[in-house]
């Protein structure tokens, strides 16, 4: 059995006021983490992986929404540019990385190359495969230099992703969050899922260790997430 087949994703927090009230706390707690790391000579990077529709955006509103903005930036990656795609696969990334005392935020990141690169065969056999150790390296030179990276695997069921594609189509407000691609996507869904499977087993490091959370529920997830940020934050940091 894979990791993501032993997930519960039933976990949940029932009560409205619950979940305002601990993501409050949470986010006041950042923002001071926040105001302490610009006085470090580190940086942070956010890495949110996941289906289609498993509340990566969700998560990352809260997260960053009562930051500074002058210090953190949030990427949303895409397919790449001709330009980029004349270059090395992780030099798009490189311009993108935050400064000393800054953060950066990853919705989709330099993963794609052995996740949607593999599945949809966007790189060859040898490229994916040669990724996992390029990638490693990637993130143990930048950990070397004092940068803390937080990786996040999103997962729902595969009967809630569909529950929330139909939600998007019926509602016009949400409408344009899905495509023709999220519906292809959705038929590879084993595909995808065994990637991420051999995602974790050659990635998953002592410097930059994978975090899955369980997000059919969306408060849950994001105060998981958000608790899992602070926890880091106070380990490398130092307490407040």
């Amino acid at each position: 059995m894979g990791l993501l087949s032993q997930l519960d994703l039933s976990k949940q927090i029932e009560k409205k006021d619950d979940y305002k009230d601990r993501l409050k706390e949470l986010q006041l707690e950042l923002l001071h983490y926040q105001r302490k790391l610009m006085e470090a000579k580190r940086s942070v990077l956010f890495v949110f992986e996941g289906p289609d529709a498993a509340g990566k955006g969700g998560v990352i509103k809260r997260l960053v929404e009562k930051l500074d903005p002058r210090t953190v930036r949030v990427y949303s990656i895409i397919k790449p540019t001709p330009e980029e795609y004349q270059h090395h696969y992780l030099w798009r990334f490189w311009s993108k990385l935050p400064k000393y005392g800054e953060m950066a935020v990853f919705d989709r990141s330099w993963y794609g190359r052995v996740l949607v690169e593999r599945v949809e065969s966007f790189a060859t056999a040898e490229e994916w495969k040669r990724g996992y150790e390029e990638l490693n390296a990637f993130e143990k030179l930048l950990t070397d230099d004092g940068a803390i990276i937080l990786k996040f695997y999103l997962h729902i069921s595969k009967e809630e992703q569909l529950r929330r594609f139909e939600a998007r189509a019926a509602d016009p407000y949400k409408r344009w969050k899905i495509n023709e691609e999220d519906w292809r996507n959705r038929e590879k869904w084993d595909e995808h899922n065994r990637a991420a499977e051999d995602m974790f087993a050659k990635t998953d490091t002592k410097f930059a260790p994978w975090n899955l959370i369980e997000s059919n529920f969306k408060w849950f997830a994001r105060v998981k997430v958000l608790k899992i940020i602070a926890r880091t934050f106070e380990e490398q940091l130092g307490p407040l």
